[in-house]
């Protein structure tokens, strides 16, 4: 059985994957809270975006990370013509899989479980337990 690491040394280790996901994470509430926007696309009359958004909180006493997660879009305007292909699998409230938007000006790309397997991995590589927080917003 493997030593729990410290929460500091879990924290920092959190953030860098993050970072490597493209998500500023900010301290908040003796957790972590990031956001990235995945997907733009605008033209003249609107614009449409697509946000990933997650916060985890650290739970020292029982050695656990609970951890919730987002997808948001929203639109203004009249949104410009987009062709989306999006391909997903839902477990219970564990959904993976991704989602790409090409317009003729912008688009994007946002993989649904990315950065929670990433997470989780170095949540578990810590010694800690990875606790997914389905159906409630960070």
């Amino acid at each position: 059985m493997q030593t729990p690491a410290a929460t500091a040394d879990l924290k920092a280790s959190v953030k860098a994957v993050l970072a490597a996901a493209g998500i500023a994470a900010t301290d908040k509430d003796g957790g972590l809270a990031g956001e990235a926007e995945k997907i733009l696309a605008k033209w003249f009359l609107g614009t449409r975006k697509v946000t990933y958004r997650m916060s985890c909180r650290f739970d020292e006493a029982a050695k656990a990370v609970h951890f919730r997660e987002v997808v948001l879009e929203k639109s203004s305007g009249l949104p410009p013509p987009t062709l989306s292909v999006e391909v997903t699998t839902t477990s219970g409230w564990t959904r993976s899989g991704s989602r790409t938007d090409t317009s003729p000006k912008g688009g994007g790309t946002v993989d649904y479980g990315q950065t929670r397997n990433a997470v989780e991995k170095a949540v578990n590589d810590a010694g800690w337990t990875f606790d997914f927080e389905g159906g409630r917003m960070p």
